[in-house]
């Protein structure tokens, strides 16, 4: 049964060299920061796991400052950091051609898919870490939601499928402060495929 204590970083999904996005920065981004992510997250598992079997500690629990607490703060940082990660990885490497399920979906919510694009790219000016199109699955419809840290701002019940990392390290080696040039660039690397795939699994699901 898979864990977060075995869990095993996945590699990139494409082999091409991005428009705008070079790969010392994809490089930096996945094997560096993104398995560190991982890294971190069995390494919690792994503690929480201990701390589950043995009771140690556990007495001690309490919300200003205990152990179980600072794990379980850190669970959820570094667990969002790798799926975000992933998702985002996940729609890169296309030319950008939009096309399938998703953008019929986008154009019959947004009204056009430069609305939507237009939309999402300021959200991506308007906060400090990510970019989420999501499944709403409470009601039912794709939503854009956006949030500073992996653990701040996220909806619980959505699945991602669009996912737009807009911290600097993302992006400042090719653009420097230039974040919109970044998230113009993100769009011509869209690999609409994969979030249709996505989309196609999800969507009409509602609680």
């Amino acid at each position: 049964m898979p864990s977060a204590t075995n869990y095993e970083a996945k590699p990139l999904p494409f082999q091409k060299s991005l428009i705008g996005i070079s790969d010392k920065t994809m490089a930096i981004h996945h094997d560096k920061l993104y398995v560190g992510y991982v890294n971190k997250m069995k390494e919690i598992a792994d503690k929480l796991k201990e701390m589950r079997e043995t009771g140690v500690g556990l007495d001690k629990a309490n919300q200003s400052y205990s152990d179980l607490r600072e794990l379980r703060m850190g669970e959820t940082f570094a667990t969002n950091g790798v799926y975000l990660h992933e998702y985002y990885f996940n729609v890169l490497g296309g030319d950008g051609s939009a096309t399938g399920s998703l953008v019929d979906e986008i154009v019959d919510k947004y009204e056009s898919l430069e609305k939507f694009i237009a939309f999402f790219s300021a959200t991506g000016m308007a906060v400090r870490g990510w970019v989420v199109l999501a499944w709403d699955m409470q009601l039912g419809r794709l939503k854009i939601y956006g949030c500073d840290s992996h653990n701040q701002g996220g909806v619980w019940g959505c699945v991602p499928l669009i996912v737009l990392d807009v911290y600097e390290h993302a992006y400042f080696i090719d653009y420097g402060s230039d974040r919109p040039a970044y998230i113009a660039d993100f769009w011509k690397n869209l690999n609409w495929d994969a979030a249709n795939t996505l989309f196609e699994n999800v969507k009409g699901f509602k609680i």
